[in-house]
């Protein structure tokens, strides 16, 4: 398997590990984590025996966002024409986006482990997420605000459909701290645990849970979500009669009845 310069990645029974491994340096985001980050998830579409992503940092923390050494180097490279500067930033904020849009166009579904510090570009990360887990001491921030800037990169488009707009303003207008429990609270996360430890292995059983269900089912029910996201009611059907149309002739349907006939675990095949 690759080697990461800000990551640590491995397969297990089914389920990718992907940790941000930057521990020193508080997990924070470097250059190599948004190209790295990219190629992780093309490879975790690409791998049928991967089902699904357990993401988490490494260390005391999930991550405190953007590396500051990455901004102050992009304001270096700054002239004095405005139109050529903003060009040259609209590209810049453009690919950082699709680092993070890699993670929430992934085919498999992605778990959000979350303890210590989870800040700024740390917060646009886990909104790409399917699910967010995390400790009662952890700590969510929109911190761009408090740098005199906009969040850019999902956090503004994608947390009003998790936690709901009014909150989602609250939050990136003051910038203010929310710990685990006021996260599970907003709905920012769907459960809390009280150390790393209980975090790490709930967060496991519900990945391995998953990973044992058909993928083509799972593939489908997360597409399906993920489109109606943007898209209305009717469409949705529209979209759902026609992908079932293909896929209720899987053999993962007869699998799943003929197990759930003779009561016996169901093995899809990858």
């Amino acid at each position: 398997m690759t080697q990461y310069q800000a990551f640590r990645v491995e397969l297990k029974d089914r389920v990718a590990h992907v940790a941000i491994h930057r521990p020193e340096k508080i997990n924070a985001m470097n250059a190599a984590f948004w190209d790295e980050i990219v190629d992780i998830f093309r490879w975790v579409d690409e791998t049928d025996e991967a089902r699904v992503v357990v993401l988490s940092g490494d260390g005391q923390h999930f991550s405190a966002g953007i590396d500051l050494q990455l901004l102050a180097q992009a304001a270096t490279q700054l002239g004095d024409d405005v139109g050529r500067n903003a060009d040259r930033l609209r590209r810049q904020i453009l690919k950082l986006q699709a680092s993070f849009n890699a993670v929430d166009e992934c085919c498999k579904p992605v778990i959000a482990a979350i303890q210590g510090y989870c800040l700024g570009g740390a917060i646009d990360l886990i909104a790409a997420c399917d699910m967010r887990y995390c400790t009662l001491d952890a700590q969510f921030s929109i911190k761009e605000i408090d740098m005199g800037m906009a969040a850019d990169v999902g956090t503004l488009q994608r947390l009003p459909r998790i936690i709901g707009d009014g909150m989602m303003r609250e939050l990136a207008y003051t910038g203010r701290m929310v710990d685990g429990r006021e996260a599970q609270a907003i709905g920012l996360v769907n459960r809390t645990y009280a150390d790393r430890g209980e975090l790490t292995d709930a967060v496991q059983a519900l990945a391995s849970e998953i990973a044992a269900k058909s993928p083509i089912a799972i593939r489908g029910t997360k597409q399906m979500i993920r489109y109606m996201r943007d898209h209305r009611v009717d469409d949705g059907l529209e979209y759902i009669a026609t992908w079932n149309a293909a896929m209720l002739q899987s053999a993962d349907l007869k699998v799943a009845m003929a197990a759930h006939m003779s009561k016996q675990k169901p093995d899809f095949a990858d």
